[in-house]
């Protein structure tokens, strides 16, 4: 039985991490699919739980407090791509009638607002965000982005139970 370790653990993440962004890339640069502005924010989840397991990687903490420290964190940054995913299910199942109205592109207003506006306006959607440009057996790009994300969270769930088996001994 292999032992699994907090850095082959977060190791593992990182992988998945590459695979969703190498994903998203090729569909950007190969297939020609432009992403959006939330398209663009679950990337920035998927590469903030990339950063953390890159952390937990390196520092490999044996201790119960640093697994839950590196398992808490990364399980914030994942529910935070995570529900930005979902905000983007959320705006491409209304009606037509109720779709925001297109705002300007996420560099435009980069240059031109402060940060917590541009997050603002983003998260609250536009009309861009809520078209369909592809499919796959059925579901649009934010529902396996999604997905990914609920597999993702496996790994900062299994960081969390070696913090709690390491304190039971």
């Amino acid at each position: 039985m292999m032992l699994l370790t907090t850095r082959s653990v977060a190791l593992a993440g990182l992988a998945f991490c590459a695979l969703m962004m190498a994903v998203a890339l090729a569909l950007q640069y190969i297939a020609g699919l432009a992403p959006c502005p939330l398209c663009v924010f679950q990337r920035v989840g998927v590469l903030a739980t990339a950063a953390v397991l890159l952390v937990a990687v390196v520092h490999n903490p044996s201790g119960r407090w640093g697994r839950a420290f590196y398992g808490l964190l990364s399980l914030l940054t994942v529910a935070g791509g995570a529900s930005v995913a979902g905000r983007h299910i959320w705006l491409q199942s209304l009606p037509e009638d109720k779709v925001p109205t297109c705002g300007p592109d996420l560099s435009y207003m980069m240059d031109m607002l402060p940060l917590q506006e541009v997050v603002n306006r983003v998260l609250s959607g536009s009309g861009e965000c809520a078209e369909i440009d592809f499919m796959l057996l059925g579901l649009s790009l934010p529902a396996w982005t999604l997905v990914g994300f609920l597999i993702l969270a496996l790994i900062p769930l299994r960081l969390l139970w070696l913090s709690f088996a390491a304190s039971r001994g």
